[in-house]
């Protein structure tokens, strides 16, 4: 037997929680049909009965003119999808007057339904007490108390859902005025107790400090600052494991398979372009735990109502704060939901400035050039790392207020928010976000970057170059007294082989593409190999790094380094360093600052119905990016010298 079930209620009611709890693992995220809002489908068997659960975004209301009112409505009356054959509405226990309106909306289209009132334990140590079946009753459906942190109630939840019911309790309704009246009574008849409210509780004194418009900005900072400082201290053995792991995975398939160009292929084509990139997986993996442990404590809340008062100043919505959250996932998603900001202009303002918020493809290329900068201080790499997103954000205000007060002029709206309530977060919920973004990164790491290595791979050994003399010489050399002194030969012989890699790189196709388009790279420090690495990252950010794994293979004299000591070691044509100070901090401006994401663009156009926003979007971030990040390269050359 198998059913189909809806999950609704407004934001910050557990919902999200409740959906792990009830599918684990076994769920995806998806675009709803027809739509670009995002919904999480999974999977639960409970006493022989399969259900699929689709657990849509929060809303307050189905009669928004909204996207996500417009969704869920979709959604219940089975538009573009099939009718649900019971829906399941959470329902916050210490906000209950605001919740039942969203419930009292859903009973009315007239579905079966379950009301699962989450966070009672906080509303009981509030001082209230809760009659479930009465309640059930006066509403006219099943209504279960649930605890999806620690899973109580959900065998109950799950008997629930084999008989929901269409409430009869609602031409009732038509006696009142207004739906809060209704909700009214209905608390009355089902809720004992009184909710304890005091001035001096711990609640109103964090939010007095998280609110402040000083030290709120002030707490923002140095939490986000602890948070980066905590990925670069604990990432680093997980790193080194994983870079052992493919380094010796690299050594056995060499040693294994005959040598000749499938070998190649294999061993510095597809596992050392894919390991380039996956090697900064823990650190991705930390983020996303650690942005959802905060998320679920309530804080991040705290941090939008201070963001939004500054947002406002540049020009920008309230509501903007939503999309450039997502934005440090992925910039497409985050263009998508802007379409909740109802104004065209704050709209069009936020779309165009979103990507200049570091996203997780940028991670790869921020921790390898910062470990380049500070490779033995993870307090400063943090800083760094965190300046890297000031400075993406700071981009995105100045940008923001440019557009408002020429091509975008108009006063942006402040964003109504409601705070949720502080709680422990749930380990539960943060391991399964994360192993669902892991999942992702690494789906986006077997083919999109799969397929531009090897392309890589093969413009790079392609056409097959004579080695030069002074490398045969060398071999010959090397050779000679190889029975009277073998440390000696075999220095000239890794010397000899790195000479010839040069010459390979430089005459095959990646070479001659390289050298076209270096005279554009080169007042900021790239040579031809960096200018490959930032023309692939156009395709997708991350490949940069896989990209210069690839082209600096075989150049290192030393064989049992890791890909991040490989591409560290790297040597430019003269044999100077590729990733000196001035070059490395040129780089980390540029790729915060450039639009290198193609199907970001095409989204950007497909939402603004015009190639010329887009456009002027790409041409605009990457002169702001080159401009900047010739001036670091000048400025820091300058002091060094």
């Amino acid at each position: 037997m198998a059913s189909s079930v809806l999950i609704l209620g407004n934001p910050n009611v557990g919902k999200t929680t409740l959906f792990n709890r009830l599918c684990g693992l076994r769920s995806a995220t998806a675009n709803f049909p027809g739509s670009t809002v995002e919904a999480r489908v999974g999977t639960s068997t409970h006493s022989g009965t399969k259900r699929t659960f689709t657990d849509l975004p929060g809303t307050y209301s189905l009669n928004t003119k909204d996207d996500l009112s417009r969704v869920c409505k979709n959604a219940l009356d089975g538009v573009e999808c099939d009718p649900p054959d019971a829906v399941l509405i959470i329902a916050d226990a210490t906000n209950l007057r605001r919740n039942l309106t969203l419930v009292n909306e859903v009973l009315h289209h007239g579905v079966p339904c379950v009301v699962a009132l989450s966070m009672v334990d906080i509303a009981q140590k509030s001082g209230l007490t809760f009659d479930t079946k009465k309640f059930g009753e006066n509403l006219g459906c099943p209504v279960v108390a649930v605890h999806p942190r620690t899973g109580d109630g959900i065998n109950s939840l799950h008997e629930a859902l084999d008989h929901p019911t269409t409430s009869t309790a609602l031409p009732d309704i038509e006696q009142y005025s207004e739906v809060n009246d209704w909700a009214n009574d209905l608390i009355a008849s089902s809720v004992g107790g009184k909710l304890a409210i005091s001035g001096g509780t711990l609640t109103d004194r964090l939010d007095a400090a998280f609110t402040h418009p000083i030290l709120g900005f002030l707490v923002f900072g140095s939490v986000m600052a602890s948070l980066f400082w905590v990925i670069f201290t604990l990432a680093a053995f997980p790193m080194d494991l994983v870079d052992l792991v493919f380094g010796h995975a690299g050594q056995f398939v060499e040693n294994v398979l005959p040598e000749g160009a499938f070998s190649d292929l294999i061993v510095n084509g597809v596992i050392g372009g894919i390991a380039g990139t996956v090697v900064f997986l823990p650190q991705i993996c930390l983020l996303f735990f650690l942005i959802s442990l905060l998320e679920d404590t309530g804080y991040l809340a705290r941090a939008a109502f201070v963001m939004d008062r500054l947002l406002r100043k540049f020009g920008l919505p309230g509501q903007s704060f939503v999309p450039f959250l997502s934005a440090h996932a992925c910039a497409i998603p985050a263009i998508m939901s802007a379409r909740i900001v109802p104004d065209r202009r704050d709209r069009l303002a936020t779309i165009l400035v979103a990507p200049f918020f570091s996203c997780s493809a940028r991670i790869p290329v921020y921790v390898l050039l910062i470990g380049f900068l500070f490779i033995d201080s993870p307090f400063l790499a943090g800083l760094a790392f965190f300046g890297c997103y000031v400075l993406g954000a700071a981009a995105a205000l100045f940008t923001s207020l440019l557009l408002r007060r020429t091509l975008l002029p108009g006063v942006s709206r402040p964003m109504v928010l409601e705070l949720p309530t502080y709680k422990l977060p749930s380990l539960r919920t943060a391991i399964l976000n994360t192993i669902d973004r892991a999942w992702i990164f690494l789906k986006n790491a077997g083919t999109v970057i799969l397929t531009i290595v090897i392309v890589l791979w093969w413009l790079s050994s392609y056409p097959t170059m004579d080695p030069p003399a002074e490398s045969i010489a060398l071999r010959e050399k090397a050779a000679l007294i190889a029975t009277t002194d073998v440390e000696k030969s075999e220095e000239l012989e890794a010397k000899a082989n790195a000479i010839a890699s040069t010459a390979q790189l430089a005459g095959s196709f990646a070479g001659q593409i390289g050298k076209f388009v270096e005279p554009v790279f080169r007042p900021l420090g790239y040579d031809w190999k960096l200018s490959i690495g930032v023309m692939t990252s156009f395709a997708a950010r991350e490949v940069f790094v896989s990209t210069i794994a690839v082209l600096s293979t075989g150049n290192d004299a030393v064989e049992d380094e890791g890909i991040i000591h490989k591409i560290k070691n790297s040597k430019r044509d003269d044999g100077s360093p590729l990733f000196d100070i001035p070059t490395s901090a040129s780089l980390l401006v540029f790729f915060v600052l450039a639009m290198q994401c193609l199907p970001t663009i095409v989204v950007t156009r497909r939402e603004t119905g015009s190639w010329n926003w887009a456009l002027l979007q790409l041409g605009y971030m990457t002169v702001l990016a080159w401009v900047f990040a010739f001036a670091t390269y000048s400025l820091i050359g300058m002091v060094m010298t």
